[in-house]
Formats: C-alpha cells, sequence, structure tokens
C-alpha cells in the first residue's frame, strides 16, 4: 500500500505542475537564503579568526597579568621580559614561533599638525611566521632593524599625502612615565585587509621601538603559534605553569577566543540564525500549506471515492503530506544547490564591503569571501525538509476528518 500511495503522490505532482512548481519555489528561495546567510556568517567568522591569529593576539598571547587591568593608561612598564621567557617557549614542543610585540598610541606630527596613530613595534623576521608582508605591500620594502624606519597603512599614507621617503615625528609615553620623541622615515606602505590597521597604524622594528620607549630587553606582549591540532586552552594553561615554575611569575597566558568578545558572538549569532530560518522556512511553507487545502477541495470528489472504495482516514493523511514531502525534497534541494553554487561563485570574487566596512572599528577584513562546509549544506537540506514537510501536515490532517458521503455531494 505504501508503494502506491507514493506513485499516487508522484502522479498527484504531476497533475498540476505549475502548482507544484509554485509550492517548490516558495521552499527553493527560503532554503537558499539560509545557506547564503550561514555562508556569509561562515565567512565572516573564518575571516574574524583568521585576522585575530595574525593581526591582533596570534593563537596565543602572553602579557603581564596586570596589564589588561590597567591598560587604559598604556602601562607600558607592566611588560614581559624576554629574556627570561623566550627559552622557556624554545622547549615547548606544542610552540611552532613566537613573535614579541609593542602596541603604543603616539602623536604624530606633520608641519603643525597632530595626528593620533597606533604604532606596532616587531621583530620582522618572526612576524613572517604571521603576516605575508610581502604579498600585502604596495610600495616599498620593510623597515631594517637598527634604523629608524617603518610601515604605514595605505589609507593613513593617503589621508596625510605621505610618499616614501618622507620623515615623521612621534611623540609617546615611555615605560618609566615619561615622553619621548622618535623620528621615523617611510620605508613601505601597506594595505592590509583590515580597515583600522590601514587608517591608523605603523609599524617598526621592535629594537628601535624598545629604545624610544625605554622597553630594552622587554615587550608588551608575545604571540604564539601553535602547532595544528593543539588545543589552545591547554597549552596556554600549560605554558603559564611552566612560566611560573621557572620564574616564580604570574603571567596572562590566554587562547584567542578568549580574547576577543565579538567573535563569540558571531559563534552564538550563527546558533540565532537556525531560529530566524525556521521561521523563514515556516514562511515559505505557507505556499505548500495554502497549495494542499486548495488541493483537498479541488479533489473532494477523489477523496470520497477513494474513502467509499475503503481507503482509510490515516492514508489519506499520508498521501497529501507525501505530495508535501516530495515537492520539499525537491524544492530544498534546489535551494541548497543554487546557494552552494553562489557561495562558491562569491568564495572566489568575494564581497567588498570597503565603504560599508570604514570607520567601523572590527577585526573583519573590507573584502568577505562566504564560505559554507558540506556537512552544514547538509543540515540545512535535512533541517529545510523536515520543516517544509511538517508544515504541510497540517492541512493533510484535514483529508482525514473528510466523510465519504459529504465529499461525494460534490460529484
Amino acid at each position: 500500500m505504501a508503494m502506491k500511495l507514493t506513485r499516487i503522490a508522484y502522479r498527484n505532482i504531476a497533475r498540476n505542475i505549475r502548482r507544484s512548481i509554485l509550492s517548490g519555489s516558495a521552499i527553493a528561495v527560503s532554503a537558499m537564503s539560509i545557506v547564503l546567510l550561514f555562508a556569509l556568517i561562515g565567512g565572516m567568522e573564518k575571516d574574524m579568526a583568521n585576522n585575530l591569529k595574525t593581526y591582533y593576539t596570534g593563537e596565543i598571547r602572553i602579557r603581564n597579568a596586570d596589564f589588561e587591568k590597567f591598560e587604559r593608561y598604556n602601562p607600558l612598564h607592566l611588560s614581559v621580559d624576554l629574556a627570561t621567557v623566550t627559552p622557556i617557549l624554545k622547549r615547548n614542543p606544542s610552540i611552532v614561533t613566537y613573535a614579541p610585540r609593542i602596541n603604543f598610541p603616539a602623536s604624530m606630527y606633520l608641519g603643525e599638525n597632530n595626528h593620533a596613530v597606533m604604532g606596532v613595534g616587531v621583530d620582522f623576521s618572526k612576524e613572517a611566521e604571521f603576516i605575508d608582508f610581502p604579498s600585502i605591500i604596495k610600495e616599498g620594502k620593510l623597515p631594517q632593524p637598527g634604523k629608524n624606519e617603518m610601515l604605514m597603512g595605505s589609507a593613513l599614507a593617503k589621508e596625510l599625502k605621505l610618499s616614501l621617503g618622507d620623515k615623521i615625528t612621534l611623540l609617546s609615553t615611555t615605560a618609566v612615565r615619561g615622553s619621548n620623541a622618535i623620528t621615523l622615515q617611510l620605508v613601505g606602505i601597506v594595505s592590509f585587509p583590515v580597515a583600522p590597521l590601514n587608517a591608523s597604524s605603523l609599524w617598526a622594528p621592535l629594537d628601535r621601538v624598545q629604545h624610544f620607549l625605554r622597553m630594552d630587553g622587554t615587550s608588551q606582549e608575545i604571540i604564539l603559534r601553535v602547532s595544528e591540532g593543539t588545543n589552545e586552552k591547554e597549552t596556554a594553561i600549560q605554558i603559564k605553569d611552566e612560566i611560573a615554575s621557572a620564574t616564580g611569575q604570574e603571567l596572562e597566558v590566554k587562547a584567542w577566543k578568549d580574547l576577543n568578545t565579538l567573535y563569540g558572538m558571531i559563534e552564538l549569532a550563527s546558533i540565532v540564525y537556525y531560529f530566524i530560518g525556521a521561521f523563514f522556512l515556516f514562511l515559505g511553507s505557507t505556499v505548500i500549506i495554502n497549495t494542499t487545502m486548495m488541493v483537498i477541495f479541488e479533489r473532494m470528489r477523489e477523496i470520497g471515492t477513494l474513502s467509499a472504495l475503503g481507503m482509510r482516514g490515516r492514508e489519506l493523511t499520508r498521501l497529501f503530506f507525501l505530495e508535501g514531502l516530495f515537492i520539499s525534497i525537491i524544492g530544498a534541494g534546489v535551494g541548497v544547490i543554487l546557494g552552494m553554487a553562489i557561495t562558491q561563485y562569491l568564495g572566489i570574487t568575494g564581497l567588498n564591503f570597503t565603504d560599508a566596512m570604514s570607520g567601523i572599528d572590527m577585526e573583519i577584513s573590507s573584502i568577505l569571501y562566504p564560505s559554507l562546509s558540506i556537512p552544514k549544506a547538509l543540515l540545512i537540506y535535512v533541517y529545510s525538509v523536515a520543516i517544509s514537510s511538517a508544515a504541510t501536515f497540517i492541512p493533510s490532517r484535514r483529508a482525514s476528518k473528510i466523510q465519504p458521503v459529504e465529499a461525494l455531494r460534490y460529484v
């Protein structure tokens, strides 16, 4: 009997192909929209993770335990002693590489004008393991250790009308809470993928920044990259314990996910969007509900005849449910395939949000590449079919309650 109902359901779908296509299209559009929504969220999540680990915190970050508490005061005296900590890091097999950094706010003087910038002191040889500078340098070269040279974000250089060879003077607060100035020559202009870095950052050799800020032998932080498959949180705890055991000093050692609340919010948003997606799918399913109700009223004579010939109410319910299920399967399949095709295309070309992201301080690139895994696409497909077919169950039950005598009056 089940096979007969399946064949009848297929035949009924083909009886009014326009109506079936309309119902399937509503499901397809809903499923495609959800795929694109999750692809965009997935792209944002992947992009932010890469930017955080590359430009901001590494996979694990080491700082003085009290630095965060007083961060708004720029407490450069709360630093990390490199000679003490780096030998411990070199002995840990989970650590692939590390790089010391010093972030410092500064006032930049150009003639009579003063501009606020964020300086970053780095060891460019070690930064090569984190940042692919050659691929993002638009003009010039990398600064050399021991020289008063710097890189600057392209947007900042354009705003200030600076070009290679120009010299600027920076004024900042040192680790001993005094003021000091340094003059740096612009030797490279960089196009960072993250808008805030382009708009306000300059990068100089670590040794010159240490001298400028009276931080010889120390750094504000050390960022780490660990081997693939390593549990970052567990490794952070292990490193913290190793440093405390060897030096007696308590440092703040945290994994990158624990350092950024916005990334956690994006992860949470992907869960919330499942509920939003369910709502949109249910709205799309109302087309199937309406169609099924129309079909039931149009086929009253047929329902009456089938009931008179002995078909039970639950079999009638199953028949109309199967029709809705098959439309949902085809519609959701088409929608997910279209959504994945568009995602694949946009994953290559990207979505340019440069204008929309200007002025927004977020660790997200100006060009986003949507991304969605096959397992998540399959989950969306199953989820779409389940919600859409469940919606058809509501009108399908009506068919089981129709009495044969009442239905045959339509003959």
